[in-house]
């Protein structure tokens, strides 16, 4: 890599925002894959509604989005099932250096710049970076090699969810926000 590759930037403008109940991580699954029933709503922005031409036929939408509520980029996370610290694009973690996310999710709807998903693994005003039609006979490689996770116990621990364990009040950077207009719990714990 050269320095002027290194200098180089880029910039995007979401094309849409995400509406959902899921408000914080811990609301939501790991995974897309792992999310079904989650409901939510893609609102596409104003002007790019002929954009949505011809999507209405496809079942399923990558959905590539900015993880809005990532704090940091970390060189090592611990991924969900694991206790080892494994490099961080080695893994799906959002403490990224460029948080970007990107998720497989169902297509129920659309109605006008209105897309209506499911089996999704996305917070409350995830900026959308942009969608793409999913498509199984280029996107699904049903043999390929999954590297340290093929060792990982199917049933192992989640870590993230440790004070349920405890039975303690989880970390306040945890802790549901109350929606727009809505007093928070007695005691700041989640409602």
């Amino acid at each position: 890599m050269t320095a002027a590759d290194a200098d180089a930037s880029c910039s995007v403008r979401p094309i849409g925002v995400l509406r959902t109940a899921q408000q914080l991580h811990h609301d939501a699954p790991r995974q897309s894959g792992l999310g079904r029933g989650a409901s939510g709503c893609i609102e596409i922005r104003q002007g790019l509604q002929n954009h949505l031409a011809d999507l209405a036929g496809f079942s399923h939408l990558w959905v590539l989005f900015w993880c809005h509520l990532a704090r940091g980029s970390k060189a090592k996370v611990v991924p969900p099932r694991d206790r080892v610290p494994r490099g961080v694009f080695a893994t799906r973690a959002p403490q990224r250096p460029n948080p970007i996310g990107l998720s497989c999710v169902r297509l129920l709807g659309i109605e006008k710049r209105k897309l209506h998903i499911a089996d999704h693994d996305l917070l409350d005003g995830t900026p959308v970076l942009d969608l793409k039609p999913y498509l199984p006979y280029c996107d699904s490689v049903p043999d390929a090699a999954i590297g340290y996770v093929a060792a990982l116990p199917d049933l192992a621990a989640d870590h993230r969810a440790w004070w349920r364990e405890k039975a303690a009040e989880p970390p306040k950077r945890y802790r549901r926000r109350p929606p727009p207009g809505e007093a928070p719990a007695p005691g700041g714990g989640r409602t």
